[in-house]
């Protein structure tokens, strides 16, 4: 095989290399694989007829289930009202020790390397078939999941790129960790939707967040009734996912992050301070609640990795264990209950994952930890070095897995930006560093988190970690709209970039708080004038750029309403909305107060009431400001709702939805305050001062 240096080679996709090369001498201009292959060169293309056949030699069941996610992709490949052809194109499946493999590799000139053995393949495609090798059911699937992204694109030629790929990952361990205890909880339709993309992605970790939201029988008074993983929930979904080459490995925290257990006085004896948020060590029942917790764990997770969390245990030393880390120190009493944790679990015979917040916190502390224990340093800022986080692990001889962000907590939209950053370094330094894994978290702190909202960032997580090195962000920004969606106009990809020149606009303001509170915060509360003063002059642009990205989604889903996810593009029209509707509360906000400190500065006669009267009229008449923002709340919480209940259960729904109810409502008793003022004026009654309609001092 050629290298990738190689100039007979006139399309190479790498991972170091552009995803997008140009083919100047081919109808096919571009190739856009995610994750990008060690190794590929295409050289052409070939027609492709509507049917696509897929072959398994071998027989294998694992195999067999991948040719059938294979022949299901072609189906919805294929262009609406095609016939199926009289000679199918061929795709055939083959493990490297056949002697099919081995004579396609031979004539080829491709190598099956040591390091493609676990989850590597080759992909070879003629005019006449393509042909998938790998070693392991694994490889074989991912080898298919390379392919169905070469398929045509909807509204496309129906043609297909001939040439060969070499691929493997380069981490072991590529993983989703999703926040399923702070308000949103998915359905288990969802989950396994899930559970596809990732697949798609070459993830093989799903690890899904629990406080409180795994139903134990032992245990049941935490667990939300309708929020809840239950035992045979937990069963479909471990065996849907293994399908698809995921282990689910579930994290369920057994020292910080307890609070909605801890809340009830049942567990009292065991928090650290009353109805805290912290598990305290050396509390005789503290080790038998973990003990029970994740003995069914074990029994219902197959995985060979069990989470304990253990993160942000800020509560330790301010209760029971205050004499403890008094006189020894904070460090060494968190080390010493994790090591406990450590040795009530072993008879479970699974690995224990754990948060890297010691090696921060108390580095010194870290060689105490069991060896066999794997920490997960996490950072989620778009920093310059992560070598600190991982090192402490690494030089204690701690296997370590990374943990960055998608920067959605706190976020009408999530922060691509500052989690395309922190993605790529963090993984980069820590597959320098040696981490064998990479976690790409997702928060829902606000208990507003939508998971179709998050695609954008989360997927680049999952491609950093199969790629070796340093991600290219272009590459990947310029790959997701056709690959995740499967729009060749580029729209999709335009509105996303909006979205990011919407927030960099926002942060030119420097509010110090995210965008979920601006969203909510009243303009004319004293925190909301001291916002006023310095967002105002960019709420302009900040809304061009949202409302730029609203056109642009429309404009692709008009022009192509096949577009793949339709869910998380609505998810990322509500994003634009919300972010919108932020500039357009402190715009009207002021032009209310400036408007009404106005009237209030006029004479009270025939020439200026007309004046006075349009002035009221626009605040609060039925096309007045304060309808408009009572509008667009209620437009927001309708679609807000819509993408809430396309991917998760009712419970908790309510809970967001009254903060749009209380907004509407407030906007809708201001809007009659100034009708009411209007009919009053109109009655000869002079106006009442700004502060009776509770408008602020106008300060210009």
């Amino acid at each position: 095989m050629s290298n990738l240096n190689s100039p007979k080679a006139p399309f190479v996709v790498g991972a170091v290399l552009s995803l997008l090369v140009a083919l100047p001498s081919l109808a096919l201009a571009q190739v856009r694989l995610l994750p990008a292959p060690r190794e590929a060169h295409f050289a052409g293309e070939t027609a492709l007829p509507a049917t696509i056949e897929v072959n398994v030699p071998g027989h294998d069941p694992e195999d067999e289930f991948a040719a059938r996610d294979l022949e299901e992709a072609a189906r919805q490949a294929a262009p609406a009202g095609a016939k199926d052809a009289k000679t199918a194109y061929r795709v055939v499946l083959l493990r490297t020790g056949s002697a099919q493999a081995k004579a396609l590799l031979a004539s080829q000139g491709l190598a099956f390397d040591a390091a493609m053995e676990d989850e590597g393949y080759v992909l070879a495609i003629d005019p006449r078939q393509a042909s998938i090798v790998a070693a392991s059911s694994a490889g074989i699937f991912y080898g298919v999941q390379t392919f169905k992204q070469l398929l045509p694109l909807p509204g496309g030629k129906s043609v297909l790129p001939t040439g060969t790929v070499r691929d493997w990952p380069a981490m072991k361990y590529r993983g989703i960790d999703d926040d399923l205890s702070r308000g949103p909880f998915p359905t288990l339709e969802f989950q396994k939707h899930q559970i596809r993309v990732f697949a798609s992605y070459k993830v093989n970790i799903y690890s899904p967040y629990f406080e409180h939201t795994l139903l134990y029988p032992n245990q049941p008074l935490a667990a939300p009734p309708g929020s809840a993983m239950s035992p045979a929930d937990v069963a479909e979904l471990v065996q849907y996912a293994r399908q698809y080459h995921i282990t689910v490995v579930p994290e369920q925290e057994a020292f910080g992050h307890l609070h909605h257990v801890l809340k009830y006085d049942l567990y009292e004896d065991v928090a650290e301070t009353p109805h805290g948020n912290v598990l305290a060590p050396g509390q005789p029942g503290s080790l038998p609640l973990i003990k029970d917790w994740f003995t069914q764990i074990a029994q219902e997770f197959p995985s060979p990795f069990l989470h304990i969390g253990a993160d942000e245990t800020a509560d330790l030393g301010l209760g029971r264990t205050h004499q403890q880390v008094q006189a020894r120190g904070y460090g060494p009493v968190y080390v010493d209950f994790l090591r406990q944790i450590h040795d009530e679990l072993a008879p479970l015979h699974r690995r224990l994952l754990f948060w890297g917040d010691i090696g921060g916190d108390d580095p010194k502390a870290v060689p105490g930890l069991p060896k066999d224990m794997i920490a997960i340093p996490w950072n989620y800022g778009d920093t310059k070095g992560f070598d600190k986080m991982i090192e402490p692990f690494a030089k204690a001889g701690i296997e370590t897995w990374i943990g960055d962000g998608d920067a959605n907590w706190g976020e009408v939209y999530p922060l691509a930006k500052t989690a395309f950053g922190n993605i790529q370094g963090f993984v980069r330094d820590g597959q320098r560093l040696g981490s064998t894994g990479s976690l790409t978290t997702v928060w829902n702190d606000d208990g507003e988190g939508l998971f179709n909202l998050d695609w954008y960032t989360v997927l680049f997580g999952a491609v950093a970690a199969w790629q070796p090195g340093e991600s290219s962000i272009a590459a990947y920004q310029d790959a997701f709209g056709p690959v995740f969606h499967g729009d060749a106009s580029g729209k999709v990809n335009d509105s996303q970039k909006e979205l990011m020149a919407a927030f960099e606009v926002l942060s030119q303001a420097k509010v110090e708080i995210n965008s979920d509170e601006l969203f909510w915060l009243d303009p004319w509360s004293p925190q909301g004038q001291a916002v006023t003063a310095r967002l105002l002059p960019l709420a302009p642009e900040m809304r061009r750029h949202a409302e730029q990205a609203i056109v642009l989604v429309a404009e692709a889903r008009s022009a192509n309403p096949g577009l793949k996810e339709p869910d998380a593009l609505t998810a990322m029209d509500l994003g634009a909305r919300r972010l919108d509707l932020i500039g357009m509360k402190f715009e009207m906000s002021q032009q209310i107060a400036d408007g009404y400190a106005q009237s209030l500065a006029r004479p009270r006669d025939k020439e200026h009431d007309g004046e006075t009267y349009n002035a009221l009229d626009k605040i609060g008449g039925d096309n007045g400001f304060c309808q408009d923002l009572r509008d667009a709340y209620s437009a927001v919480k309708g679609e807000y709702s819509q993408v809430w209940l396309g991917e998760n259960r009712p419970y908790w729904l309510n809970s967001v939805t009254v903060r749009y109810d209380l907004a509407i409502e407030e906007w809708q008793r201001r809007g009659n305050r100034f009708r009411e003022t209007e009919w009053d004026f109109g009655s000869g009654k002079p106006l009442p001062p700004a502060s009776a309609l509770g408008l602020p001092a106008v300060a210009r």
